[in-house]
């Protein structure tokens, strides 16, 4: 048995975590295993971790444990103190369920726990109404239920977004007034049929781009409207979430959401063009610094006991990247790091104008995927996944990315700010909430290497094998495009009015460069 190691001398938040049990629902999402992770390798008196888990596509919650434990999140922790993960205990049970689906006999086993972490959400954008308000409201509302009886609470954190108030240009630490009250918008659901509710949804939560971030909203106000709790409450709210700076490995990636969507589609060769305007910050917030600055503010949350809701808007706002950063990277470092595979070079570009990407999309993507698919099943080929449905999944992500990359959001972070300076010195080595540590360069490569190593599971090993792959298409790419610009010359000039506009343009350069020849001459 491998002995614990005790918690650093004067880092206070690991001794704040000593003995303490946690609950946590979302544990499985791509920040609950971060917030594991961290939570066991960093606190290593850490209590019990009671993780909320439901039947999902027919496997038990005990098996998806067994899985969660084999994430590459927790290799080091393996390797370096494996005890650790025998404090992972399952809650069976299902936020979109009454009581969160949790028996009596398990609801006992929470009486021990202190603080709730709940990440828990639905993050479909474009989910109906309903069901985004069942497992993004709702659930808030059951867990604080459940909170008011827990006799050892000390803490309720909830995980939001930066962005569930998109209409704010400025987002200030503290829950907005939603324009449709809580119990009104529960009350349309359960009066309004289904297809008429789908019909008026977006003029519903208008100004709400979608139903992901008008329900998040919602679940902030369902915490601020709540009297009866005898607990102090918190709302964290990151921006956009991307791979890890340092934590668990640089470049820890497990999600296919926006940026890591983009780079795999595109280093795959499936993605050539997405909307971005690039003068617009992209708020990427590595994993690690989103986890560490949420360890804190429960540490926080408990040691200051508020009586009202602590916002804390987690952004890197004081250490921006751009777009146009973003694609620069992608185009220099996928080359660089090929996935395996690709059916064509990567050369995606970001463009801003509307019909322009439009044009490009369906012609770079929708007509070659959709050939290329039939292409493919006339001669009996089998692909792993359909060419078409990659295609319509890469417009919804484009389409739901493109919100965000054509905007820009000042986030106020004071409360941040002030639990940043409020870390001791040994605490600040173990956790990193400061934004201006992202050196931008090499994360976007550790990016680009952890989105192959980590999201797509694509050995090193491949390496030479996609190199060499890559290098092909890198001339294949070439010709074609010089092939498609002499083309179109060529159909160009077959037009007898832009070719005399080109001859004539010709011959009169020509004139022009003689004459200045034979000025230059009479002059010497």
């Amino acid at each position: 048995m491998v002995a614990r190691p005790r918690s650093p001398h004067g880092a206070l938040i690991p001794q704040f975590y000593a003995g303490r049990n946690i609950f946590i629902t979302g544990a499985t999402g791509f920040m609950g295993k971060v917030l594991i992770e961290r939570l066991l390798s960093t606190c290593p008196d850490i209590g019990t971790l009671h993780l909320l888990m439901r039947q999902k596509k027919g496997v038990s919650p005990e098996k998806r444990l067994l899985q969660l434990k084999q994430s590459q999140a927790f290799d080091v922790l393996r390797q370096k103190n494996p005890t650790q993960l025998d404090k992972l205990n399952i809650i069976p049970g299902d936020v979109a369920q009454p009581n969160l689906g949790i028996i009596p006999e398990y609801l006992t086993k929470l009486h021990e726990v202190s603080i709730v972490f709940h990440s828990a959400a639905t993050l479909k954008f474009d989910e109906a109404l309903p069901k985004a308000v069942e497992q993004n409201v709702l659930s808030v509302i059951r867990l604080m239920d459940i909170c008011d009886h827990l006799p050892n609470i000390e803490a309720l954190i909830h995980v939001s977004t930066a962005y569930s108030n998109p209409e704010q240009l400025t987002v200030e630490e503290r829950v907005y007034t939603p324009t449709t009250p809580l119990p009104r918008l529960l009350a349309l659901i359960e009066a309004v049929p289904s297809p008429l509710l789908q019909d008026i949804t977006p003029q519903y939560i208008h100004p709400k781009p979608n139903t992901y971030t008008y329900t998040k909203a919602m679940a902030e106000e369902a915490i601020r409207s709540r009297t009866s709790r005898q607990y102090p409450v918190a709302i964290f709210r990151p921006t956009i979430v991307v791979s890890s700076l340092r934590h668990p490995f640089p470049g820890w990636v497990e999600n296919l959401n926006g940026p890591s969507g983009v780079a795999a589609a595109a280093g795959k060769g499936l993605l050539h063009v997405f909307r971005r305007d690039p003068t617009k910050r992209a708020d990427l917030l590595p994993v690690d610094i989103a986890i560490d600055t949420l360890l804190a503010v429960a540490w926080e949350t408990v040691v200051d006991k508020p009586t009202h809701v602590m916002v804390y808007n987690c952004s890197t706002g004081e250490n921006p990247t751009k777009w146009v950063e973003f694609e620069e990277a992608l185009r220099k470092y996928l080359p660089k790091h090929p996935l395996d595979a690709a059916l064509w070079y990567p050369s995606g570009t970001g463009v801003e104008n509307k019909y322009v990407h439009k044009t490009l999309e369906f012609t770079l993507q929708t007509i070659p995927l959709h050939l290329a698919e039939y292409m493919l099943k006339i001669l009996g080929v089998k692909m792993g996944i359909s060419l078409i449905t990659a295609e319509q999944k890469m417009r919804a992500m484009n389409d739901v990315l493109a919100f965000f990359a054509l905007r820009e959001w000042h986030f106020r972070t004071d409360n941040v700010k002030k639990l940043r300076q409020r870390l001791t010195p040994q605490d600040r080595e173990i956790y990193n909430l400061d934004p201006q540590s992202i050196e931008w360069d090499k994360h976007y490569k550790d990016f680009v290497k952890g989105t192959r190593k980590y999201l797509l599971k694509e050995s090193d090993e491949n390496i030479p094998v996609a190199t060499r792959h890559i290098n092909r298409l890198y001339y294949v790419h070439n010709g074609v495009m010089l092939f498609s610009i002499i083309l179109f010359l060529r159909l160009l000039l077959q037009n007898k009015f832009i070719k005399d506009f080109v001859y004539g343009t010709l011959r009169l350069l020509l004139s022009l460069l003689n004459d200045g020849y034979s000025s230059i001459m009479s002059f010497d």
